[in-house]
Protein backbone atom coordinates (compact mmCIF):
# COMPACT_ATOMS: atom_id res chain seq x y z
CA UNK A 1 0.00 0.00 0.00
CA UNK A 2 0.68 3.41 -0.68
CA UNK A 3 2.11 6.62 1.46
CA UNK A 4 0.76 9.84 0.39
CA UNK A 5 3.29 12.40 1.15
CA UNK A 6 2.79 16.14 1.18
CA UNK A 7 5.24 19.18 2.66
CA UNK A 8 3.46 21.16 5.82
CA UNK A 9 3.27 24.73 3.94
CA UNK A 10 5.10 25.94 7.19
CA UNK A 11 7.90 23.77 8.41
CA UNK A 12 8.22 21.53 5.13
CA UNK A 13 7.97 18.39 7.22
CA UNK A 14 6.42 15.65 5.74
CA UNK A 15 3.13 15.35 6.27
CA UNK A 16 1.53 12.04 6.55
CA UNK A 17 -1.70 10.52 5.75
CA UNK A 18 -2.99 7.62 7.41
CA UNK A 19 -2.54 4.68 4.95
CA UNK A 20 0.04 2.39 5.23
CA UNK A 21 4.11 2.11 4.30
CA UNK A 22 4.62 3.73 8.28
CA UNK A 23 8.25 2.45 8.43
CA UNK A 24 8.97 3.71 5.14
CA UNK A 25 7.22 7.26 6.11
CA UNK A 26 9.12 7.56 9.70
CA UNK A 27 12.41 6.62 7.22
CA UNK A 28 11.88 9.87 5.40
CA UNK A 29 11.02 11.93 8.92
CA UNK A 30 14.25 10.73 10.06
CA UNK A 31 16.66 11.84 7.12
CA UNK A 32 15.12 15.66 7.01
CA UNK A 33 14.99 15.62 10.58
CA UNK A 34 18.93 14.84 10.07
CA UNK A 35 19.54 16.80 7.26
CA UNK A 36 18.06 19.89 9.33
CA UNK A 37 20.06 19.54 12.46
CA UNK A 38 23.58 20.09 10.37
CA UNK A 39 22.18 23.28 9.52
CA UNK A 40 23.79 25.87 12.65
CA UNK A 41 20.63 27.07 14.34
CA UNK A 42 22.66 29.64 16.10
CA UNK A 43 25.88 31.53 16.41
CA UNK A 44 28.04 30.01 18.88
CA UNK A 45 26.83 31.53 22.27
CA UNK A 46 29.38 33.24 24.73
CA UNK A 47 29.72 30.79 27.70
CA UNK A 48 32.21 31.92 30.63
CA UNK A 49 33.16 30.78 34.24
CA UNK A 50 35.43 32.40 36.30
CA UNK A 51 37.92 32.13 39.74
CA UNK A 52 37.74 35.53 41.59
CA UNK A 53 39.68 34.60 44.63
CA UNK A 54 41.83 31.98 46.29
CA UNK A 55 42.54 28.24 44.39
CA UNK A 56 41.25 26.06 46.87
CA UNK A 57 39.51 22.15 47.31
CA UNK A 58 35.81 23.61 47.26
CA UNK A 59 36.72 26.35 44.52
CA UNK A 60 38.48 23.51 42.53
CA UNK A 61 35.88 21.32 42.51
CA UNK A 62 33.16 23.47 41.41
CA UNK A 63 35.74 24.55 38.57
CA UNK A 64 36.25 21.37 37.09
CA UNK A 65 32.83 20.40 37.12
CA UNK A 66 31.67 23.50 35.52
CA UNK A 67 34.33 23.33 32.71
CA UNK A 68 32.93 19.75 31.56
CA UNK A 69 29.59 20.67 31.49
CA UNK A 70 30.30 23.12 29.49
CA UNK A 71 32.09 21.58 26.75
CA UNK A 72 29.04 19.01 27.11
CA UNK A 73 26.63 21.99 27.01
CA UNK A 74 28.35 23.48 23.56
CA UNK A 75 28.74 19.84 22.08
CA UNK A 76 27.70 20.13 18.40
CA UNK A 77 26.93 17.28 15.61
CA UNK A 78 26.19 17.47 12.01
CA UNK A 79 27.02 16.13 8.55
CA UNK A 80 30.18 16.44 7.34
CA UNK A 81 28.55 16.58 4.03
CA UNK A 82 24.90 18.44 4.72
CA UNK A 83 23.92 17.24 1.05
CA UNK A 84 24.62 13.80 1.67
CA UNK A 85 23.00 11.98 4.70
CA UNK A 86 25.62 8.92 4.61
CA UNK A 87 28.04 11.12 5.07
CA UNK A 88 30.16 10.53 9.05
CA UNK A 89 28.63 12.80 11.56
CA UNK A 90 31.27 15.00 13.11
CA UNK A 91 31.32 16.47 16.68
CA UNK A 92 32.21 19.88 17.49
CA UNK A 93 32.00 21.96 20.76
CA UNK A 94 31.53 25.83 20.79
CA UNK A 95 34.30 27.77 22.91
CA UNK A 96 34.12 28.66 26.49
CA UNK A 97 35.63 31.90 28.43
CA UNK A 98 37.93 30.82 31.57
CA UNK A 99 38.37 34.61 33.43
CA UNK A 100 40.41 34.71 36.63
CA UNK A 101 41.92 37.23 39.10
CA UNK A 102 43.38 35.44 42.18
CA UNK A 103 46.37 35.61 44.71
CA UNK A 104 46.98 31.94 44.20
CA UNK A 105 46.30 29.00 46.56
CA UNK A 106 46.71 25.61 46.59
CA UNK A 107 49.18 23.53 44.11
CA UNK A 108 47.51 20.65 44.28
CA UNK A 109 44.45 21.68 43.64
CA UNK A 110 45.65 24.09 40.81
CA UNK A 111 47.02 21.05 39.15
CA UNK A 112 43.74 19.61 39.50
CA UNK A 113 42.26 22.31 37.33
CA UNK A 114 44.68 22.24 35.30
CA UNK A 115 44.96 18.73 33.96
CA UNK A 116 41.21 19.10 33.55
CA UNK A 117 41.77 22.38 31.34
CA UNK A 118 44.25 19.73 29.18
CA UNK A 119 41.66 17.39 29.01
CA UNK A 120 38.50 19.55 27.98
CA UNK A 121 40.74 21.90 25.40
CA UNK A 122 41.90 18.39 23.16
CA UNK A 123 38.75 19.19 21.21
CA UNK A 124 37.55 22.70 23.01
CA UNK A 125 39.02 25.73 23.03
CA UNK A 126 39.03 27.29 26.65
CA UNK A 127 39.67 31.24 26.23
CA UNK A 128 41.79 32.37 29.04
CA UNK A 129 41.63 36.32 30.59
CA UNK A 130 43.36 37.40 33.48
CA UNK A 131 41.92 40.46 35.05
CA UNK A 132 43.49 43.09 38.07
CA UNK A 133 45.74 39.89 39.58
CA UNK A 134 46.94 36.42 38.59
CA UNK A 135 49.49 35.19 40.86
CA UNK A 136 51.12 31.88 42.13
CA UNK A 137 49.26 29.38 40.55
CA UNK A 138 47.08 31.27 38.59
CA UNK A 139 49.71 31.99 36.59
CA UNK A 140 49.68 28.27 35.28
CA UNK A 141 45.85 28.34 34.52
CA UNK A 142 45.80 31.49 32.92
CA UNK A 143 48.83 30.04 30.46
CA UNK A 144 46.69 27.22 30.27
CA UNK A 145 44.26 28.33 27.66
CA UNK A 146 44.16 27.41 24.02
CA UNK A 147 47.27 29.37 22.67
CA UNK A 148 46.01 32.23 20.51
CA UNK A 149 43.16 32.76 22.83
CA UNK A 150 44.74 33.62 26.08
CA UNK A 151 44.47 37.18 27.05
CA UNK A 152 45.10 39.73 30.21
CA UNK A 153 44.02 43.12 31.12
CA UNK A 154 46.30 45.89 30.81
CA UNK A 155 46.44 46.70 34.41
CA UNK A 156 46.62 43.37 35.36
CA UNK A 157 49.50 42.18 37.79
CA UNK A 158 51.18 38.84 37.41
CA UNK A 159 53.61 37.25 40.16
CA UNK A 160 55.48 34.08 40.07
CA UNK A 161 57.29 32.46 43.01
CA UNK A 162 58.68 29.24 44.40
CA UNK A 163 55.93 26.49 45.69
CA UNK A 164 55.51 27.32 49.49
CA UNK A 165 54.71 24.80 51.96
CA UNK A 166 55.50 24.64 55.58
CA UNK A 167 55.34 21.62 58.22
CA UNK A 168 56.08 20.09 61.71
CA UNK A 169 57.52 17.42 63.32
CA UNK A 170 60.16 14.73 63.60
CA UNK A 171 63.36 15.69 61.37
CA UNK A 172 62.30 12.53 58.99
CA UNK A 173 58.93 13.60 58.45
CA UNK A 174 59.65 17.07 57.90
CA UNK A 175 62.51 15.76 55.05
CA UNK A 176 60.13 13.87 53.39
CA UNK A 177 57.90 16.70 53.43
CA UNK A 178 60.42 18.62 51.57
CA UNK A 179 60.79 15.77 49.18
CA UNK A 180 57.30 16.35 48.54
CA UNK A 181 57.44 20.35 48.07
CA UNK A 182 60.56 19.44 45.77
CA UNK A 183 58.31 17.17 43.58
CA UNK A 184 55.45 20.00 43.45
CA UNK A 185 58.12 22.50 42.21
CA UNK A 186 59.80 20.10 39.61
CA UNK A 187 56.00 19.48 38.18
CA UNK A 188 54.97 23.40 38.09
CA UNK A 189 58.33 24.39 36.13
CA UNK A 190 57.56 21.69 33.52
CA UNK A 191 53.71 22.75 33.33
CA UNK A 192 54.81 26.45 32.71
CA UNK A 193 58.02 25.10 29.98
CA UNK A 194 54.78 23.58 28.23
CA UNK A 195 52.42 25.98 28.08
CA UNK A 196 54.66 29.78 28.11
CA UNK A 197 57.90 30.69 26.17
CA UNK A 198 60.07 30.16 29.53
CA UNK A 199 62.99 28.11 29.45
CA UNK A 200 63.84 25.71 32.16
CA UNK A 201 67.08 27.50 32.75
CA UNK A 202 65.20 31.12 32.90
CA UNK A 203 62.84 29.63 35.10
CA UNK A 204 64.94 28.02 37.74
CA UNK A 205 66.74 31.41 37.73
CA UNK A 206 63.66 33.44 38.61
CA UNK A 207 62.10 31.12 40.96
CA UNK A 208 66.10 30.95 42.72
CA UNK A 209 65.46 34.85 43.82
CA UNK A 210 63.53 33.58 46.85
CA UNK A 211 61.30 36.40 46.34
CA UNK A 212 58.23 37.12 44.41
CA UNK A 213 58.45 37.90 41.16
CA UNK A 214 56.03 40.67 39.87
CA UNK A 215 55.00 41.34 35.87
CA UNK A 216 53.20 43.77 33.69
CA UNK A 217 50.69 42.31 31.53
CA UNK A 218 53.13 43.24 28.36
CA UNK A 219 56.07 41.15 30.06
CA UNK A 220 53.39 38.22 30.62
CA UNK A 221 52.74 38.16 27.06
CA UNK A 222 56.63 38.81 26.20
CA UNK A 223 57.02 35.44 28.34
CA UNK A 224 54.25 33.70 26.80
CA UNK A 225 51.90 33.57 29.78
CA UNK A 226 49.39 35.59 28.04
CA UNK A 227 48.64 36.15 24.27
CA UNK A 228 47.39 39.43 24.32
CA UNK A 229 46.76 43.07 26.29
CA UNK A 230 43.71 44.06 26.10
Amino acid sequence: MKVKRKKHKETGLPKLEEETGIDEAAEELQQFLLLNSSQPEEEPRVRMISLFGEVEEERASELCFSMVALKEMGRREALEDPEDIDSPIITTYDPFTFSLSTYGGSAVEMFAIYDTMRMIRQDCEIHTFGLGKVMSAGVLLLAAGTKGKRKIGKNCRVMLHSVIGGSHGSIHNLENEMEEIRYLQEQHIKCLIEETDMTKRYLNKLLNRKMNVYLTAEEAVELGIADEVV
